[in-house]
């Protein structure tokens, strides 16, 4: 198989992608108990919180690169960027963007117990959820279609010319991906949508080659692992900060994938 024709078999395994079951499968607990310290959720969530605010990741525009149906990745960004532009291959997954974002209802989740931890992670009250809400549907301008194996990724007028300041990306490009060279060529094109020196933020699967992305919905995965990572990262032109690495608790192998472990990337492009 080549690798348009591996490409476009992936976006057909998509065609039949549900955001309400896959929500239902992974943001909920028990990986998504956020009253567990040691939960997946608080691991995510707490690599964000410190990458953001570590002090280097600056500047005015944030871009999610393969959003999903999520929102829990930009909840630490949005209150750096003044601009966050969220990203997605599936309308389905913009459409279930946009009802959060406009506030209309009939969304899969309730985003407000992550909104609620980011406001403690912050010092802040968790009452404060909802200003962060508020700050969250300023800040995001735009819900773009996006496709990381083209070479440019978005439409050529969504980024300023000089190119985003941050991307941040979670689960998106070994979902997407037929294989590592794939994986590493997607990694390239989204460092054209990035500004010299501007910074990357990935979580990623490790050693999964698969996950339900709805019932009976069995999407292929890049098994990766963590040498791997750093060398698709190096060869794309990004210069590794750091890397952390969970390993998946026995309870939450929960049948919906057959991820091991997941990994956080800070990344700057050179």
């Amino acid at each position: 198989m080549g690798a348009e024709d591996g490409v476009a078999a992936m976006a057909a395994c998509y065609q039949r992608f549900d955001p309400a079951a896959y929500l239902q499968y992974n943001y909920t607990p028990p990986r998504a108990d956020l009253e567990r310290q040691d939960s997946i959720m608080q691991w995510k969530l707490k690599c964000l919180h410190r990458a953001f605010t570590e002090g280097d990741v600056s500047g005015e525009l944030l871009v999610d690169v393969g959003s999903g149906p999520t929102l829990y990745q930009v909840l630490s960004g949005c209150e750096v960027f003044s601009r966050v532009l969220l990203t997605d291959f599936l309308e389905v997954n913009r459409q279930e963007l946009s009802r959060w974002l406009q506030d209309q209802g009939g969304c899969s989740l309730d985003w407000t117990p992550y909104l609620q931890h980011v406001c403690k992670l912050e010092g802040r009250r968790p009452s404060a959820w909802t200003e962060k809400a508020a700050r969250l549907r300023l800040v995001v301008s735009d819900i773009l279609p996006i496709d990381v194996h083209r070479p440019q990724p978005l439409a050529p007028d969504a980024l300023p010319s000089a190119g985003a300041d941050c991307l941040v990306s979670c689960f998106c490009l070994e979902s997407v991906s037929p294989d590592l060279a794939a994986f590493t060529r997607a990694l390239g094109h989204i460092r054209g949508l990035l500004r010299p020196g501007g910074h990357l933020l990935l979580i990623g699967a490790l050693g999964e080659s698969y996950y339900l992305g709805g019932p009976g919905v069995k999407i292929p995965v890049v098994p990766l692992e963590e040498a791997q990572v750093c060398a698709s990262l190096k060869g794309s032109g990004f210069t590794l900060i750091r890397m952390e690495v969970y390993t998946l608790q026995q309870d939450m192998k929960v049948g919906v994938d057959d991820v091991t472990g997941v990994f956080f990337v800070k990344a700057r492009k050179e």
